[in-house]
């Protein structure tokens, strides 16, 4: 399967694609709005993964070029971007495509970081209104830190909650996010629950500042 993460140049897109190249036979394409840097950190990924004796092909391309090479979207851009994102990308869209959106909305103050929804009432939900007649979106990976999931050296063993209200397109996003050694993926529920799923990032991002050894922090249920 093709996975193209559009904003694939930043850190959770960093991530998911070096996780999913290393762990999976998928295919990862980076998008960008700029395409020479989408190629740049496409080189700069399969140079990690050559590293560690991964020989596979990471491509790059602007983003709307990069969503009409893949089935799985995944909107790895921050939250006041993602609207903007579908828009440019939407043409290259097609009813067998499944949009993924990772984003949270959180905002920083004296006191610490907090949960910021959009009017919509969540991301997930600013995405679906967003997205295209017949295309399914599927809100996962908001809780997981960026820097843990890029260095293939540390172990993950954390989950990611996953909403959709569409059962084949949770179900395949679930099953695309075990591939990834170490992260198991529960269902949290329909687009309806996703606030409460992206809430957990900016308490996970409290408690990572306010604990010693705790940069990385990560969730596993039991």
């Amino acid at each position: 399967m093709r996975i193209a993460l559009l904003g694939g140049t930043g850190d959770i897109g960093e991530g998911l694609a070096l996780r999913w190249a290393y762990h999976t036979d998928h295919d990862i394409v980076i998008g960008s709005r700029d395409p020479e840097k989408a190629r740049a950190k496409a080189d700069e990924y399969e140079t990690e993964l050559s590293s560690r004796g991964r020989d596979v092909k990471v491509t790059g391309f602007e983003n709307k070029m990069a969503a009409d090479r893949a089935r799985i979207v995944v909107l790895a851009v921050p939250p006041y971007h993602v609207a903007d994102t579908i828009e440019a990308v939407e043409d290259s869209l097609s009813e067998d495509d499944v949009l993924v959106t990772p984003a949270a909305g959180v905002k920083r103050d004296d006191d610490g970081f907090h949960y910021h929804p959009p009017k919509a009432g969540s991301v997930t939900q600013l995405v679906a209104d967003a997205a295209p007649d017949g295309i399914p979106v599927v809100g996962a990976f908001h809780n997981l830190a960026a820097g843990r999931l890029a260095n293939l050296d540390a172990e993950l063993d954390i989950d990611t909650l996953v909403v959709a209200d569409d059962f084949d397109a949770k179900d395949t996003v679930s099953r695309l996010a075990e591939e990834i050694d170490g992260l198991r993926a529960l269902d949290a529920g329909g687009i309806a629950n996703a606030a409460e799923v992206e809430s957990v990032t900016p308490l996970l991002i409290n408690v990572a500042q306010n604990n010693d050894g705790m940069h990385d922090l990560g969730v596993r249920f039991r």
